[in-house]
């Protein structure tokens, strides 16, 4: 079973910065991608952003250009760096693990509120 938890978060104003951590312990073998979710009130969850353990990442059209995923494998750790973050940019951010890229896995954090206001 794995276990992930997050860390960071929090409220930014427009153009703010803000970085997310994710951790997974427990049963890692099984995971070959990690990324990022997010859930605005009233919405679907949908992809940030996206890493395999090879390093190739994916990124939502919304967000390219402004955050950044990165993953260590040893520390079976995701990071993702927000910047020039917009208040469309609030919502709960999940961490999640996955077999692959591309895919969703079964895996997830318990969530993390990112609100971005003036």
């Amino acid at each position: 079973q794995v276990q992930l938890v997050e860390s960071g978060g929090g409220l930014v104003q427009p153009g703010g910065s803000l970085r997310l951590s994710c951790a997974a312990s427990a049963s890692t073998f099984s995971i070959g991608a990690m990324g990022w979710y997010r859930q605005a009130p009233g919405k679907e969850r949908e992809l940030v952003a996206g890493i395999s353990r090879g390093g190739t990442t994916n990124y939502a059209d919304s967000v390219k250009g402004r955050f950044t995923i990165s993953m260590n494998n040893a520390k079976n750790t995701v990071i993702l760096q927000m910047n020039s973050l917009k208040p469309e940019d609030t919502a709960v951010y999940y961490c999640n693990a996955a077999s692959s890229l591309y895919k969703r896995g079964d895996y997830w954090g318990q969530g993390t509120q990112v609100t971005v206001s003036s």
